[in-house]
C-alpha cells in the first residue's frame, strides 16, 4: 500500500506540495477506515458500532456518568447519547442508576459485560495495529513512536478548539 494519498483530488506529484493538515486528515481518516475494516474481517463477531465503543471508552474512564456529561465529552446530542444508552442497557452493556448526589438524575455504568466488551475490542484493535506496525521498517516505526506525543497534544488542541467554539 502506498503511503502517498489516493484521494482522486490529490496526485502523487502534488502530495508533497499538499499541506500537513490536509494530509494529516487523510491519513486519520484512512487509519479509522483500515480499523474498522479489518477488525470486522479479522474478528467477525465484532459487530459493536464505533459510537457505542466510544461511550463504553468513556464509562471506562469516567464511570458511573450523567447522560449530558456523556454527550458534552463525546460532542454528541443527549438525545443521541440516550437512545445509544438504550441500545447498550438492552445489550447489557451498560445499566442505568439514579445517582446517588441528586436523586432526580440518572448515572450510566458499564456492567461487568461492557468492561468485558470492551476490554475484547482494545485488544483485538492493539493486536491488528501490532501487526501492522510489525510489518513496516525500524524507521518508520520509529516515526510513528516519536510522533506520539505531537499526535496526543494535537488531540488535545482539537479539543479545546471545540470546547472554544462551543462557547462562543
Amino acid at each position: 500500500m502506498s503511503a502517498q494519498p489516493r484521494s482522486g483530488v490529490t496526485s502523487p506529484d502534488s502530495a508533497a506540495q499538499a499541506p500537513e493538515a490536509r494530509l494529516l486528515t487523510e491519513a486519520v481518516t484512512r487509519l479509522r477506515r483500515a480499523l474498522r475494516s479489518s477488525i470486522r474481517t479479522d474478528y467477525p463477531w465484532e459487530t459493536l458500532p464505533m459510537a457505542q465503543v466510544e461511550l463504553l471508552q468513556v464509562l471506562g474512564e469516567h464511570s458511573p456518568s450523567r447522560i449530558s456529561d456523556l454527550a458534552a465529552r463525546r460532542r454528541l446530542a443527549p438525545s443521541t447519547v440516550s437512545g445509544l444508552i438504550g441500545q447498550m442497557i438492552s445489550a447489557g452493556l451498560v445499566a442505568r442508576d439514579v445517582d446517588s448526589a441528586d436523586r432526580r438524575a440518572s448515572v450510566v455504568t458499564l456492567t461487568d459485560a461492557g468492561r468485558e466488551k470492551l476490554a475484547a475490542w482494545t485488544t483485538a484493535h492493539e493486536r491488528r495495529i501490532q501487526a501492522a506496525l510489525a510489518a513496516l521498517d525500524d524507521n518508520s516505526r520509529a516515526s510513528i513512536g516519536n510522533a506520539l506525543p505531537a499526535l496526543f497534544q494535537l488531540a488535545e488542541n482539537l479539543g479545546e478548539t471545540a470546547d472554544d467554539a462551543m462557547e462562543q
